[in-house]
C-alpha cells in the first residue's frame, strides 16, 4: 500500500511526517528548508509510493486564516503545478505545534532539545498526521 504524507509547512521550515505502508502508524520523517519542499518531494515521491499528501492549513482561534495562509497558498500552487496527479487534502493544524512541545516535554527532552525549531515542526507534522489517521478509522 502507498504511504500519506503530512507537511506542516512554515516561513523557514517545513515538517514533514509519513505513515507506514499499511498506513496505520504516523512517524516524522524530517525538517527541512521550506525553499527545498517541492526539490524533497520529487526525490522523495520518486523512491517512495505516496498516494495522498496531507498539508496543514493553519487557523487562528476563531477559524479564520492566519497571516501564514498566503505562503501556504503559494507552496499548494506550486505543489499542483508539480505534483498535478498527487491528490492533496489540508487539514486544520491548530495546535499542533503547542502539542508537538508539550510531547517533548512528556517525553523527558532536555530544554537545549526542546529548542530544536526543527524538531517541533516535524512532530507537529506527526502529529497531523496521526490524527488525521485516526479520524479516518471512525
Amino acid at each position: 500500500m502507498p504511504r500519506i504524507l503530512a507537511i506542516d509547512y512554515g516561513f523557514k521550515r517545513t515538517g514533514i511526517a509519513v505513515t507506514d505502508e499499511l498506513q496505520i502508524i504516523a512517524s516524522g520523517l524530517t525538517t527541512i528548508p521550506s525553499a527545498t519542499a517541492i526539490h524533497f518531494l520529487k526525490e522523495y515521491f520518486s523512491k517512495e509510493k505516496v498516494v495522498k499528501v496531507l498539508i496543514g492549513e493553519p487557523k487562528q482561534m476563531n477559524g479564520q486564516p492566519s497571516e501564514s495562509t498566503p505562503i501556504i497558498e503559494k507552496f499548494i500552487a506550486d505543489f499542483k503545478i508539480a505534483f498535478p496527479e498527487m491528490k492533496m487534502e489540508r487539514v486544520d493544524e491548530r495546535f499542533t505545534s503547542k502539542m508537538a512541545f508539550q510531547t517533548m516535554i512528556d517525553s523527558g527532552l532536555s530544554k537545549k532539545q526542546r529548542q530544536n525549531k526543527g524538531l517541533v515542526d516535524e512532530i507537529a507534522a506527526t502529529i497531523l498526521l496521526q490524527d488525521y489517521l485516526i479520524r479516518k478509522m471512525i
